[in-house]
C-alpha cells in the first residue's frame, strides 16, 4: 500500500513538473488570475461578474452563428498563445519572481493535475459501471441527459452558457471562503429539522 502510495506520489511530482514547463510563460498569468479567482479583494467578484456579463452582451448584440463563434474563440486561444509568453514578462517583470510565487505556481499546477485526475477517474468509473451494471449505466445516462435535454429546452442556451460559466469563475472564491460550505450546513440543518420534525408526528 505504501509503495503504491510513492509511485502515485512520484507520478503526480512529474506530471506536475511536466505541466510548470509548459505553462511557464503563463506563469505572471496565472497567479494574477488565481488572485482574482480566490477574490483577495472585494471588488474582484463583482468585477468577474462584470466582465463576463460584458462579453456576453457582445455575443448577444452579435449573434455570430455556431461555427463562426467557434472560429473566433480558438483564434483567440491561439493569439493567447502565442503572445502571452512574449508580452507577459514585459508587463509584470519576471525579474520579480520570487519563492512565494514560484510555491504558488507550483500549487496551481498541482491542482490542475488532481483536478485532471479526478476527471480521468470519473470516466473510467462510467465505464467500469458500462462494463459492470450495463442496465444501470443505460438508465442513469437516458435519465441524466433527458434531464439536461429539458434544461437545455427551457432555458435560453445563451443565458444557460452564461449562468454556468459565471458559476464556474466563482465557484473558487466561494470554496476559498468557505460560502458553499455554510450553506451545505445550513441545508443540512433544515433537512434534519424536517426529518425530526416527521418523526415527532409519526411518534
Amino acid at each position: 500500500m505504501a509503495e503504491g502510495d510513492n509511485r502515485s506520489s512520484n507520478l503526480l511530482a512529474v506530471e506536475t513538473a511536466g505541466l510548470e514547463e509548459q505553462l511557464q510563460g503563463w506563469g505572471e498569468v496565472m497567479l494574477m488570475a488565481d488572485k482574482v479567482l480566490r477574490w483577495e479583494r472585494a471588488w474582484f467578484p463583482p468585477a468577474i461578474m462584470g466582465v463576463v456579463s460584458l462579453l456576453f452582451l457582445i455575443i448577444y448584440y452579435l449573434d455570430p452563428s455556431v461555427l463562426s463563434g467557434v472560429s473566433c474563440f480558438v483564434m483567440f486561444l491561439c493569439l493567447a498563445d502565442y503572445l502571452v509568453p512574449i508580452l507577459a514578462p514585459r508587463i509584470f517583470g519576471s525579474n520579480k519572481w520570487t519563492t512565494e510565487q514560484q510555491q504558488r505556481f507550483h500549487e496551481i499546477c498541482s491542482n490542475l493535475v488532481k483536478t485532471r485526475r479526478r476527471a480521468v477517474g470519473w470516466w473510467k468509473r462510467l465505464f467500469s459501471l458500462k462494463e459492470e451494471k450495463p442496465k444501470m449505466y443505460f438508465m442513469t445516462m437516458i435519465v441524466s441527459l433527458a434531464a439536461v435535454a429539458w434544461v437545455g429546452q427551457q432555458v435560453h442556451n445563451l443565458l444557460l452558457t452564461y449562468l454556468i460559466v459565471t458559476f464556474a469563475l466563482l465557484l473558487p472564491g466561494l470554496n476559498q471562503h468557505g460560502i458553499i460550505l455554510k450553506y451545505i450546513g445550513m441545508a443540512k440543518r433544515e433537512i434534519n429539522k424536517l426529518l425530526k420534525q416527521k418523526e415527532k408526528k409519526n411518534d
